[in-house]
């Protein structure tokens, strides 16, 4: 569901947050400057197993690398004490994309800065976080494309006999025909 109006929104924020007049005013502030990110209601899952209904900004961000401009998807999700603690954030790689693992990316695409690290509810919001991000991917980018195989958009497929034998260099005379191995 593509959010527009404040109205949308304010019907699709869970009423457990905590502060939900200033949760809708960040929200709509940031949906009015980035047209590429969209508001959702989803189950987020927290490492302990905890399931939480939360809303999320989905979508992509413009990132300028090497004079470029580059599409980054991301997630942000709003925790339901947003905004007295910091938004968990992702990058989300489309199939044709990989995480590059980074101090500011981990290889689950978690974003890690210190901004989050020392988010302070007076002095930081989502649109300062958005601008944050970009400029951090603009120097490191997170995501790259998944190299391409003979045209095609899968892996070579080896057949177990390829992989289960192999063949160890003769050219030092140490391993002959007995010293072949199978893994």
């Amino acid at each position: 569901m593509t959010v527009t109006t404040t109205w949308d929104l304010r019907r699709i924020l869970p009423k457990t947050y905590d502060h939900r007049t200033e949760v809708l005013s960040e929200i709509s502030t940031v949906l009015s400057q980035h047209r590429h990110l969209e508001a959702v209601t989803d189950r987020f899952v927290f490492n302990d197993g905890t399931v939480k209904n939360l809303i999320c900004l989905m979508g992509t961000i413009m990132v300028v690398y090497k004079g470029k401009p580059y599409n980054i998807p991301v997630c942000l999700w709003l925790k339901q004490s947003y905004p007295r603690t910091a938004p968990i954030c992702y990058v989300k790689p489309t199939h044709e994309m990989m995480i590059v693992s980074s101090r500011h990316v981990n290889s689950n695409g978690e974003i890690m800065l210190p901004y989050l690290d020392e988010w302070r509810h007076t002095q930081c919001d989502l649109h300062s976080l958005i601008q944050v991000i970009m400029a951090v991917f603009g120097e490191v980018p997170p995501l790259c494309m998944r190299p391409e195989y003979s045209g095609s958009v899968h892996p070579p497929m080896y057949s177990v006999e390829e992989l289960s034998h192999v063949k160890l260099d003769t050219e030092d005379h140490l391993f002959n025909e007995l010293n072949e191995t199978s893994c």
